[in-house]
Parts: structure tokens; sequence; C-alpha cells
């Protein structure tokens, strides 16, 4: 009989043992995988398990194991799948979110828990600001500062007058924020639209162009992006007032797009022309895994956020339960990013360049993105200074 109890009282505590205790690293990952924005997170994951693949799939002398979830662009969904990944599935790491109102409905179940985040696109001002958190990090930017970007190549160009739109979400009113943040012209408008089920732009195209405004600025990821582009170009308006953007055209967005994107700037951290050799490898590697595609910026972030991961189960042999020295190993960005060198602020946002990129045609004849001018170096979020931690 003591020896029955003996074995169910070992066995209860092996079920209960803590994540480092097992053989495996186990990964959440939350993206959308359905609807229109399904290529979104097909992106995502498909540099993240490249990256896996570079790493050997292991991680510490651990094979890894990665739980996908589908958020579908639902806060209360990507909350409810963010709890089975910390409650269910015990995962030593979530990652992904592309949607800053979905990563802010799953940031406190996290936080909470005391779970490992990296971010791997979604950058709402609170995350970099009150709402930081020793436990989270980002591989991507803060939603203003790609935009603010944008807004001084706009003053560079001699821009005196700007119409803004953008959906009425989170990062849409990020995005609107950061190009006022550093643009000196006059914003003459700024209309928000319903997101993100509106996909007809013709009213607000309609009040840009009676603006007489010198140029529109837009944010528009994802079918939103090709739906405004192709608007924009029938109603004629691209002949008559000059557009700028901001992750409206990407290497998922641009195939449908095509020539409705020539001449039309947009600002980013990342392209897939970067000169550093782990970029190199990245998109010559993703191109021949992933025939027909080419990767985007969501997928650089993702490859990157999986090699930070693997920093800091490096750094503890595997223990993953030595939260603290993740965390400070993390801190370090010792890994080999896609974009070059990089540092995180004091927020865990990253402190990068931001580079002006354009459509041309490569030497295959498709079209694709070009880094044609670094328009800001090791540009620091401008909310870092609410964040608590020092």
């Amino acid at each position: 009989m003591r020896t029955a109890f003996w074995l169910a009282g070992a066995a209860a505590l092996a079920l209960a043992s803590p994540a480092f205790a097992g053989d495996t690293i186990k990964i959440g990952f939350v993206s959308t995988f359905s609807g229109p924005t399904a290529v979104i997170g097909n992106d995502m994951r498909n540099s993240f398990e490249l990256a896996l693949d570079h790493l050997g799939r292991k991680m510490g002398g651990k094979p890894v194991e990665v739980i996908y979830e589908d958020d579908q662009q639902k806060p209360d969904v990507g909350k409810q799948k963010t709890e089975k990944l910390i409650q269910s599935d015990k995962v030593d790491f979530i990652a992904g979110y592309i949607w800053s109102n979905v990563l802010l409905a799953s940031l406190k179940p996290v936080i909470d828990a005391k779970t490992m985040m990296v971010v791997a696109n979604a950058g709402p001002s609170q995350l970099a600001g009150e709402l930081c958190s020793p436990y989270v990090f980002s591989t991507s930017w803060q939603n203003d500062q790609t935009p603010q970007a944008m807004g001084l190549y706009m003053n560079q160009k001699g821009i005196k007058s700007v119409f803004l739109i953008g959906p009425n979400y989170a990062a849409g009113k990020d995005m609107l924020a950061g190009v006022k943040s550093t643009f000196k012209g006059e914003v003459i408008g700024e209309e928000y639209t319903v997101w993100p089920s509106q996909l007809d732009f013709s009213a607000e195209l309609s009040k840009a162009r009676n603006s007489k405004a010198e140029a529109i600025f837009v944010f528009y990821p994802g079918a939103a992006g090709v739906q405004f582009l192709n608007q924009y170009s029938q109603a004629g308006i691209k002949q008559q007032i000059p557009l700028y953007t901001a992750f409206t055209i990407d290497e998922l967005s641009l195939p449908l797009q095509k020539e409705n994107a020539l001449g039309v700037p947009g600002a980013q951290q990342w392209v897939n022309d970067l000169p550093n050799e782990e970029n190199k490898r990245y998109v010559a590697d993703y191109r021949k895994k992933y025939t027909g595609l080419r990767p985007s910026f969501y997928g650089a972030q993702s490859y990157d956020a999986a090699q930070l991961i693997n920093s800091a189960v490096v750094a503890v042999n595997g223990d993953t339960s030595k939260k603290d020295e993740m965390k400070a190993a993390m801190e370090k960005a010792t890994f080999k990013s896609v974009r070059g060198a990089f540092k995180f602020g004091n927020n865990h946002i990253p402190i990068q360049n931001f580079y002006l990129q354009d459509v041309v045609k490569d030497a295959e004849g498709q079209l694709a993105l070009k880094t044609v001018a670094t328009i800001v170096k090791d540009d620091q979020d401008r909310f870092h200074d609410k964040c608590p931690m020092k």
C-alpha cells in the first residue's frame, strides 16, 4: 500500500514538474491563420520554422515544440488562446501577435503568469510605456516609429500639407500619431475607418482629394492595403496627389498590388536586400524552402524572435526556470539579427535604423522592394521614458 501511495505521489509530482524539467522547449505562437490576413500569419510561421531549421530544431540542446494558435484577428479569441497556452500547454515562451488590439487583450495573462513573451509585430504605445514588462520583449518596433520616419522623409521632400487615413484601432491611431509627431507641415484632414470590415475607401479618398492636400499618408496592412491602392489608382488620384505609406506595401501584398504600388514610397526597419550575411542567408533559404514566395518584414521579425528565444535558452543551458538569467541574456541582444546590429531600449523595444523603401523590378523582371536610403539611424521610441524599467 505504501509503495502504491509513493508511486502515485511520484507520478503526481512528475506531472506538476516545472517546464525546465521537461525534455523539450515549448513555445506558443499566436497569430492569424484564417481569413484574409492569414497570409501574414503564414509568413510569420514560415520564418519561425526556417529559424528553427537553422538552429537544428533544438535550443539549449533540447528539441523545440511549437504550438501555433489562430487568434482569428479577434482580441477575445487571442486572449483565450494565450491563456490556453499558459495554463494548459504550460509553454516556456509565447511569441507572435500581429495586431495591437489582440496583443493588448492578451498581455495581462502573460505578465501575471511571468511567462516570457517575444512580440514579433504588434507595437502598441502602451507596451513601450506604462505596460512594459520584464517578461516582454519585441523584435519589431513601437507603432509610431515607422510613420515617424515617413514624416521625416516628407519633410525632406518639402511637403507642406497632408491628409491622413487609417483604421480605427490601436495601431491605426498610433500610426497617424507617429506621422503627426514629426511632420512639420499642416495636417489638413484625418480619417479613421471601421476595422477590419471596411474595404471601401471611396468616401475617404474623395475627402482627401477635395482637401487640396499636397500628399496623402495611409496605413493599411494586408488585404485592406491592396484594396486601398486599387481604389486610389482607379479613382485617378494617383496622378494628382502623391501617396506615402507605412506597412501598406510589403512582399505579401505587392503581388496583388502590382503596378499600383510603383512610385509609392514606404518606411521600414527591414527590407529584403539588407546586405548583412544573416539576412542574405534568411532570404535565400526562405525562397528555396517556400518556392514562389518572398519573406516580408513580418517574417523577418519572426525569424529574429526565434533567434532571441534561442539566445535565452542557450544562456541557461535549457533550464527555463531561470527567468532572471534569460531576461539578462535577451537584454544583451547578442543574436545575429537579419536587420544587422540593434540593441534594446530600457523597455525591451529595439533601437534601430529605419529605411526608405521603393518598389522596383528585379533582375527576374518581378516587382520587389528595394532599400533606397536610411531615413533615421538608431531610433528609439518616444514612449520609453514612460516605462518604469530603467
